[in-house]
């Protein structure tokens, strides 16, 4: 039977929740509660978590229940990632989380529309299904997963459409970091607005 996700995002598909230390971008190094949601249909082929693509295969949570869970951790941040975690309503949970002091971060690839209070968005564009216009000018940072050469220019093309204080951040993917890492370092620095963004936690062995 099908999922009947309630549109006021009081339950959720949990597929899995972790304590870590986050490894990319911005807040790479930092202690947060991962709550990673199933459900996308942006379908990169180099994603590392499909089987968080099929909303059916992990259980409706109550929201309730996630934020209470994220309490008891002593890091005070939660990332709210996926699959894409856009496609529910996230103004239930992200209020329940801040209630309790706990600071809000998405990960998104900005397919779907912004819903939720966010104290850091990280926008993170796929090719495979490009981002809503409407949601670059609130991001706190632009992460672009670098898979070859012509991602470059596409990237310059949402730092175009983000604020003027959002961080920008080229991350190479790991299965052609040693392919597309030169030509990373080479481009930031000659473009330094940019910054490279490295997957930390897989050197670290972590989460």
């Amino acid at each position: 039977m099908a999922h009947q996700i309630p549109e006021d995002g009081t339950l959720l598909p949990l597929m899995e929740e972790f304590y870590t230390i986050q490894g990319e971008g911005f807040n790479t190094g930092k202690a947060a509660y991962f709550i990673r949601l199933g459900g996308c249909d942006v379908g990169c082929h180099w994603c590392d978590v499909k089987e968080s693509w099929d909303a059916e295969l992990h259980p409706l949570t109550l929201s309730d229940d996630i934020a209470a869970k994220a309490d008891t951790f002593p890091g005070r941040a939660v990332v709210v990632t996926g699959g894409e975690p856009l496609i529910y309503n996230l103004d239930y949970l992200t209020k329940k989380l801040q209630d309790k002091g706990i600071l809000t971060f998405i990960e998104t690839s900005g397919a779907y529309p912004l819903s939720g209070s966010w104290d850091w968005i990280c926008l993170s564009p796929k090719k495979f299904k490009a981002p809503r216009p409407d949601i670059a000018p609130f991001a706190n940072e632009l992460k672009v997963i670098v898979f070859n050469k012509s991602d470059f220019e596409w990237a310059e093309k949402y730092a175009e459409m983000v604020g003027p204080n959002c961080k920008l951040y080229l991350q190479p993917e790991w299965s052609k970091a040693s392919t597309v890492t030169p030509l990373i370092i080479e481009y930031v620095m000659a473009n330094p607005k940019w910054e490279i963004s490295l997957q930390t936690h897989k050197f670290l062995n972590i989460p």
